[in-house]
């Protein structure tokens, strides 16, 4: 099973911070999940949505207070500060905070420590870890908002191709997975790359740019084989791996009867998203079963986890001991 490091070690500091995905390497994740966003002048950088007032202190910046707007992306109005709307120096003078505060409070130790890292320097300490540790690291990006991207001119997915191959990423066998919940940019990254291709699937609807196809109607064998033909794997909500109960939902079977890789998401060490059986008590900072979770992740046969928490899962799979 892949372990892939959910915006860094965001468990253990402020997500999508160099500081995250150097910690989650260190701690042997397989692979790196940066989310992509474009500034106004035309570069990739990490945050979890182009809003940024939640993981940076912009709302604290008088020099950038007239730039709070109101933006509707992927038909869902939105309050705020968006990366689009700044130059990539202009994001240099903000600095990262913790976007859970009240679930991870310990994070917040490290608020105002770091930038807003590049697609470039993400792929940078991805070289330098790799030679400091005599391993491959993967790279997991995922494209966020591409049709809002690219009906304002920028084309994240044009860009993701330019920088990997700048970055010698030309190989079919590259250690990337490119993710998206829209469907037209992973068909169109299919024609271009030969790089892996993941369908995300939320559990409870489906692309902003096919809303006719319901996650239910996605994750049934007919859906599957019809998302095969342009991508190699799924990346799901762990809410459709397994039932309430823990079992295994048919979905691993019916991807893999398609030739599907299936990667779930999120597992996470706080009770707050705990299913109920597992939480540990009504206190959502109060850490919860993670070694049964993952257990019954292994039991559904996925070929691969996103965490939050890397040590712990990392730990858990090399032991086998997925006891509370």
């Amino acid at each position: 099973m892949l372990i892939i490091a959910h915006r860094g070690a965001s468990g253990d500091r402020p997500e999508h911070t160099l500081a995250a995905y150097e910690l989650a390497i260190d701690q042997g994740a397989d692979y790196i999940e940066p989310d992509l966003v474009a500034t106004k002048d035309g570069v990739l950088v990490a945050r979890h949505e182009n809003e940024i007032s939640g993981t940076t202190d912009v709302g604290q910046r008088p020099e950038f207070a007239a730039r709070l707007t109101t933006r509707v992306i992927d038909g869902q109005e939105m309050t705020g500060w968006f990366t689009e709307d700044f130059t990539l120096e202009e994001l240099r003078t903000l600095r990262a905070r913790e976007r859970l505060p009240h679930i991870r409070a310990a994070n917040t130790a490290y608020d105002g420590l770091y930038q807003i890292p590049t697609l470039e320097e993400i792929i940078a300490l991805v070289r330098a870890k790799e030679a400091e540790t005599g391993r491959v690291i993967g790279l997991y990006p995922e494209i966020k908002h591409p049709g809002y991207f690219r009906s304002i001119g920028h084309d994240l997915a044009d860009m993701l191709m330019d920088a990997l191959d700048e970055a010698g990423y030309d190989q079919p066998d590259a250690p990337v997975f490119i993710q998206s919940f829209e469907v037209d940019p992973l068909v169109k990254l299919n024609e271009l790359s030969e790089f892996r291709l993941v369908q995300l699937i939320a559990a409870d609807e489906g692309p902003v740019d096919r809303p006719e196809w319901t996650a239910q109607w996605m994750t049934s064998p007919e859906g599957l084989e019809i998302v095969s033909q342009y991508v190699d794997a799924v990346g799901v909500d762990m809410q459709l791996v397994l039932a309430e109960d823990g079992s295994p939902t048919r979905l691993v079977a019916d991807a893999h009867a398609a030739g599907l890789l299936v990667h779930a998401w999120t597992l996470r060490a706080e009770n707050a998203f705990m299913p109920p059986a597992l939480a540990s008590n009504d206190n959502p900072r109060g850490l919860g079963g993670l070694p049964p979770l993952l257990g019954l992740l292994v039991r559904a046969g996925v070929d691969g986890v996103f965490t939050d928490h890397t040590q712990a899962a990392v730990t858990v799979l090399e032991s086998g001991d997925y006891a509370p």
